[in-house]
């Protein structure tokens, strides 16, 4: 079996499947900057071989080295993955899931 690279970056822009806010990726861009939802389509970031396709909820946010990080949990298999939060991402949105 072949070994995938830890990532992968891919220039792709979406449609928010939560919120239907279009979004313009970045080749980083994994979850919507509006409502911070995200989509399990990766293993690894950017290889979209996760089966799954589920909806990733943000469910939590933590600080770590001056960087948001943001805790996603997925609505099907539960799997959980964080990622970094992006500077576009709506301030309310990171700071509502403090108080999770």
């Amino acid at each position: 079996m072949p070994e995938t690279k830890k990532f992968q970056r891919a220039k792709e822009d979406f449609t928010c499947e939560k919120c239907g806010s279009f979004v313009r990726g970045d080749g980083y861009t994994n979850h919507c900057p509006r409502c911070l939802w995200s989509k399990h389509v990766d293993v690894n970031p950017g290889d979209r071989m996760a089966l799954c396709g589920g909806m990733m909820e943000p469910i939590s946010v933590e600080t770590k080295s001056g960087e948001w990080i943001i805790l996603h949990r997925c609505t099907v298999c539960r799997a959980e993955k964080k990622n970094k939060a992006s500077k576009d991402d709506a301030f309310d949105a990171l700071e509502s899931l403090l108080s999770v």
